[in-house]
């Protein structure tokens, strides 16, 4: 079982920086890909970043890329999303999960992702 928190949402200006921060419990986290995701409300829940469980591998979705740094301390058993030049169309709810098993190409699906935090929100003002 893994157990995941997010934090550091909150609001800010268009231009303006967040780092969100997801602490995850259980032993095996550190064999996890993780990832962020996030939904807008009336959208769909999107894929944001993903890592895999040794950092090796990276995904970014093309309206975060250049502006999204996703990493991880597995001594910290936490992830983080250095969100920078953030823009209103980054405003949602923001989710961190884990993959017990997964692929550089599966990793940007939700459904390979077993566990999921509740979500902190973010909100860019214009």
């Amino acid at each position: 079982q893994v157990q995941l928190v997010e934090s550091g949402g909150g609001l800010v200006q268009a231009g303006g920086s967040l780092r969100l921060s997801c602490a995850a419990s259980g032993r095996t986290f550190s064999r996890s890909a993780m990832g962020w995701f996030r939904q807008a409300p009336g959208k769909e829940r999107e894929f944001v970043a993903a890592m895999s469980w040794g950092g090796a591998s990276t995904s970014y979705a093309d309206s975060v890329k250049g502006r999204f740094t996703i990493s991880r301390d597995n001594a910290k058993n936490t992830v983080y999303l250095q969100m920078n030049s953030l823009k209103p169309e980054d405003t949602a709810v923001y989710y961190c999960a884990a993959a017990l098993r997964s692929t550089a190409a599966t990793m940007t699906v939700s459904r390979t992702y077993d566990y999921w935090g509740q979500g902190t929100q973010v909100t860019v003002s214009s």
